[in-house]
């Protein structure tokens, strides 16, 4: 029996319910592999170059899946696009991009699946756009028009181009359309974009060390205010807070909401709080730590005391009642322990660690034991007499010390010579026979009546 692999819409490829992104505007089919879903429409999810999709209608019933490159109506002429979402997935993306398919919005047509002609313009004119970027730049300059073109996409049959531009003012660019129309005989369209988008056009790596989100993920763009920035008490440096567009950064709308709402849970920054020896303003705040630093003078850092948000609220209420606190930090400060962290590897690892840690323990209580013993035994006041003893006794364990010494020398000397004898005994069966027989115990004797 041959096994065939199914390359249909749901397999795990990049034609099927991949999960692998090519394109920031991909969507995952999570409806591929329900069978009523896959013919629950005719309308299909084109891509185009860059951030530009639209949905077509495929009237013919064509039999398409995702990847393939088709033909598809255009005003003048066909565009060439990839298919990237079919099936019932597609109505629903439709409706979430406020797409309208009623009269007067009557949707466009798919013709083909793209032939081999098709695909050499295609490349042809995909070819083209960087120099035509670099030249209608100098046109537009030549013009003095305050304006930059950031990037060009030719249509795929090469019958006309799309001028992406930018603009801090309204520019009037009907002079610059008739010049790009006459240098390269395309129809021109110019569309003006912000500087997130075409930051998200060119790409680049963000000072995260990763791919900007404009260009991996975001397709829309909210305003950002430097209200967030301070929320989280950044620095207003404009070089930190500013991307490669030269905006500020769209990450730091990301995480403002928990800030917003970890400082509700602390006392306003502008309360001060009085005390009998001083009055102490906010200077600074960890927010997660819920620690505030205060200070003896607005402008600069004086005297700055950091006391947790709780005792803030103790000394506001106090304040409130008129009662004045003597320090502005609790009467019983507990100090928190701060966790030190050990690397690993520097730290020595045997099999032998229990082993060693009970001989240490054995060795303390031995120590501990002698010392004890002598701390016990009552020290004797020194006399004429007493001292005559002492004398006399380091005398007496002196010589004891040297008689052990020369016990001790006789005795190794006696091992030697016994080892020996016991050498030669091995040697010799027949002396092992008869230690053999001695050493079986005799019969006592009987008392002679």
């Amino acid at each position: 029996m041959d096994f065939k692999l199914n390359t249909g819409s749901c397999c795990m490829g990049t034609k099927g319910c991949s999960k692998i992104q090519n394109n920031k505007l991909n969507t995952y089919d999570w409806l591929c592999d329900i069978p009523e879903a896959e013919n629950a429409t005719d309308f299909v999810e084109v891509q185009f170059k860059n951030t530009r999709k639209g949905y077509y209608i495929n009237s013919s019933h064509i039999p398409l899946v995702k990847g393939d490159l088709v033909a598809v109506e255009a005003s003048p002429g066909h565009d060439i696009g990839t298919v990237t979402l079919t099936g019932k997935l597609v109505l629903l993306q439709m409706k979430k991009n406020n797409v309208r398919t009623g009269e007067g919005h009557e949707p466009k047509k798919i013709y083909r699946k793209a032939k081999p002609t098709d695909i050499e313009k295609y490349e042809e004119a995909k070819a083209k756009e960087h120099a035509t970027m670099i030249r209608s730049r100098q046109i537009a300059a030549d013009l003095g028009l305050d304006m930059k073109i950031g990037d060009v996409e030719y249509q795929g049959d090469g019958n006309k181009a799309i001028f992406y531009y930018i603009a801090d003012e309204r520019v009037d660019f009907r002079q610059l359309i008739k010049v790009l129309a006459e240098a390269f005989r395309v129809r021109i369209e110019m569309k003006q974009i912000g500087a997130r988008q075409e930051a998200g056009r060119i790409g680049g790596i963000g000072p995260c060390g990763r791919e900007l989100c404009c260009s991996s993920w975001m397709t829309n763009f909210v305003s950002v205010a430097t209200s967030a920035a301070r929320y989280q008490d950044i620095s207003m440096n404009p070089q930190k807070l500013a991307g490669q567009c030269a905006k500020l950064k769209c990450c730091i709308n990301f995480e403002v909401d928990t800030y917003v709402e970890a400082q509700k849970r602390l006392p306003s920054r502008e309360i001060t709080l009085e005390t009998k020896d001083s009055t102490y303003y906010y200077f600074k705040v960890d927010i997660f730590k819920r620690e505030i630093t205060y200070s003896t003078d607005k402008s600069i850092a004086a005297n700055l005391v950091t006391i947790s948000a709780n005792r803030a609220f103790e000394v506001i209420n106090m304040n409130k009642k008129g009662i004045k606190p003597e320090k502005l930090e609790g009467d019983a400060t507990q100090e928190t322990a701060k966790r030190e962290t050990k690397d690993i590897l520097e730290q020595d690892i045997t099999r032998f660690d229990s082993q060693l840690k009970k001989k240490k323990k054995k060795r303390k209580s031995s120590n501990s034991n002698n010392n004890a013993n002598a701390a016990a035994q009552p020290k004797e006041k020194e006399t004429p007499a007493n001292a005559s003893r002492n004398e006399a006794n380091k005398s007496a364990n002196n010589e004891k010390a040297n008689g052990n010494g020369n016990e001790n020398k006789s005795n190794k000397n006696n091992g030697k010579s016994k080892g020996r004898n016991r050498n030669k005994q091995r040697t010799n069966p027949e002396n092992n026979d008869k230690q053999a027989q001695n050493n079986k115990p005799q019969p006592a004797q009987k008392p002679d009546a």
